[in-house]
């Protein structure tokens, strides 16, 4: 999830700099908070287009599957996982303050979903999305985007780690096809369930799931601009579909999924629905603006550019209403998906663009297709994404960090994994921040950038 920044950090951003009073500071102020593709569009040509084009498209074949495994991983309907990637993906790029993010549904908000679905319903989970748009709203109007530099590394990298842990174990009943009733969503509870039921191990189901996992790293390395996702997952599904193998598939569990948009319907607003859903709303809100954020950092090193992170703020607000509005997901900044834009030639917020398009016009044409994509294969896709969050090249470096930092990323983890995510954000974050000023630090971004 959490992809750090230096350099061109949020600390050190153009929005903090310039003239202080006048007219001047009001210009800035706004300046940080139009939509990059306002800016870029006053230079756009043909070439940019045709760029944007091949990237939009790329990326929507990796968002596709991702978007449609994260919906059914978070234990919603996996349409609302199409949804949320067209509108908030849309949103996330007309409105952004980068010039490359793809916006969407995304794995670190698998375990808040999940467990605002199981307490409060989907129409809670709606509701809190709504909510946490209005608070992105509020922090991007207060050009709160240099607050993530508050947020100590060690933390997000361990409630990272905690997150991809979680998603694994949430994925082994798929991915090995076990006949598990009602599988508990505590992790404690969750791994004697399994470890019960491996007496029901589906080998044709085993096997669609390892091939899609060896697919999909084989096509990383072949030809990593390839959009290697869907077409493992694909021909995995393939197989099942052609063999007539006993393994479940999206329409085989959730049905058909749909060929159109639903119609926009504001949440239930009441005052107690909003008292009860505020501290989930205040969780969403956070990870979508630090995750938004990170992600925008990263490609800015990756482009050689910079930024506007209250308009991104801004932009991570707007997108979480719309898509709570159209009954979808919390969305943020996607990582993997902005890098893989980049690597596929995206230049401007177009791309992103054009990829919620595509994903509408596959939905539109090719909706009865989708349901035939197997439910392992899709668990194999989760797992290797779990894995990459947690990003097993860096372990030796946090090994050698300072002893502090070691157990701050551990208790964090332990916490996200045993507790609750919002108690390990709220511990982390406090120890983290007592840990600087026991060493006289002066509190500025160590954040270091990683290659999710």
């Amino acid at each position: 999830m959490a992809d750090h920044f230096a350099g061109t950090g949020v600390a050190g951003s153009a929005a903090f700099s310039g003239p202080r009073s006048g007219s001047g500071l009001l210009g800035m102020v706004n300046f940080m908070r139009q939509p990059k593709i306002l800016t870029t569009l006053k230079t756009y040509d043909m070439a940019q287009f045709t760029a944007d084009l091949i990237a939009g498209i790329s990326v929507a074949m990796v968002a596709l599957p991702l978007s449609l495994a994260i919906a059914i991983a978070s234990g919603a309907d996996p349409a609302q996982g199409l949804v949320t990637a067209i509108v908030a993906g849309f949103v996330i790029s007309a409105l952004g303050g980068s010039r490359v993010q793809i916006g969407g549904p995304t794995g670190a908000f698998i375990v808040v979903v999940f467990g605002v679905i199981a307490e409060h319903g989907y129409d809670g989970l709606v509701m809190a999305t709504f909510m946490a748009g209005f608070i992105l709203l509020i922090a991007g109007y207060f050009r709160a985007g240099r607050l993530i530099s508050f947020v100590p590394e060690a933390v997000v990298n361990g409630f990272t780690i905690g997150i991809a842990v979680i998603i694994a174990t949430s994925q082994i009943k798929d991915f090995f096809g076990l006949s598990i009733q009602n599988l508990p969503a505590e992790f404690l509870e969750k791994v004697p369930a399994l470890w019960g039921a491996r007496d029901t191990l589906n080998l044709p189901a085993t096997g669609t799931a390892l091939l899609a996992a060896v697919l999909i790293v084989a096509l990383r390395r072949i030809a990593p601009r390839f959009p290697g996702l869907i077409i493992a997952v694909g021909v995995a599904s393939a197989l099942v579909a052609l063999m007539g193998l006993g393994v479940d598939t999206i329409h085989s569990r959730f049905g058909d999924l749909p060929s159109t948009l639903p119609a926009p319907q504001l949440p239930d607003l009441s005052l107690s629905r909003f008292v009860e859903l505020f501290p989930s709303a205040v969780v969403i809100a956070f990870l979508a603006g630090v995750e938004s954020l990170l992600s925008a950092m990263v490609a800015d090193r990756m482009i050689g550019g910079q930024h506007r992170p209250n308009a991104e703020l801004t932009a991570q607000g707007a997108a979480n209403i719309a898509s709570a509005l159209f009954g979808g997901l919390p969305a943020t900044g996607a990582i993997a998906r902005t890098a893989t834009n980049i690597k596929a030639g995206g230049k401007t917020p177009v791309a992103g663009i054009i990829h919620a398009l595509t994903i509408l016009l596959i939905m539109l044409v090719a909706a009865p297709a989708a349901g035939y994509l197997a439910m392992p294969a899709l668990a194999a896709l989760l797992m290797i994404t779990a894995w990459n969050m947690s990003e097993p090249h860096k372990w030796g470096e946090y090994a050698r960090a300072r002893p502090s930092d070691r157990a701050l990323l551990v208790l964090t983890m332990l916490l996200t994994v045993f507790i609750d995510l919002t108690v390990a954000i709220g511990v982390g974050v406090a120890i983290g921040l007592a840990l600087r000023l026991s060493r006289r630090e002066s509190v500025q971004t160590d954040w270091t950038p990683p290659d999710r």
